[in-house]
């Protein structure tokens, strides 16, 4: 069997991989994630995981390294991980009583071939309308500090959750139906 090595600290990730069988190690990598000017948000989510399974299979002599980033995308604006509490709340507002689009882009780096494969996955997530005191009470909890778009859909936010089109699992952070047919494709 072929090694697969996990390029996240996101216990989300490693919780996903576990639910679908995937046997992994966790070896992250630390990339700037920063946009570059005028790059397209599928782009971006698809370049920063090419990063991070490249930097983490650099490191490996074998394996197949799986690099993955989750943004939220409304208007055309990324929202990654917010800055702090003031950030999550601006982010929230925004997507508040609105249906905005979560991108995970995915790469596979063979550690020992280098070669690489890449996906964008993308849901639509419909949020209902959010009070100000519900967004703080949100906020408060600390729980959107470190989620792209400032939630996370299978924790405290799911009840601003009124439906989603497409996979439920990319919207936590891993599109595990594709990603395991990639694998399977990769793996060949």
């Amino acid at each position: 069997m072929t090694h697969i090595i996990l390029a996240s600290s996101s216990p989300r990730r490693r919780e996903l991989l576990d639910l679908a069988g995937i046997p992994h190690t966790v070896d992250p990598a630390d990339v700037d994630e920063s946009a570059l000017p005028g790059e397209p948000p599928e782009q971006y989510a698809v370049r920063v995981a090419l990063d991070k399974a490249k930097a983490t299979a650099a490191r490996h002599a074998s394996g197949i390294v799986i690099g993955a980033d989750t943004i939220v995308v409304v208007d055309q604006e990324i929202l990654g991980k917010p800055a702090g509490p003031e950030n999550a709340i601006r982010m929230l507002s925004l997507i508040s009583g609105r249906t905005h689009k979560v991108l995970t882009g995915v790469a596979l780096v063979d550690a020992a071939t280098g070669r690489e494969e890449t996906f964008v996955e993308s849901t639509d997530v419909k949020f209902s309308p959010l009070a100000a005191h519900m967004i703080d009470d949100y906020v408060s909890t600390g729980e959107p500090l470190d989620k792209a778009g400032a939630y996370g859909i299978q924790g405290r936010a799911s009840v601003f959750v009124e439906g989603i089109s497409g996979c439920f699992f990319n919207v936590v952070g891993l599109p595990l139906s594709r990603l395991k047919r990639a694998l399977d494709g990769f793996i060949i």
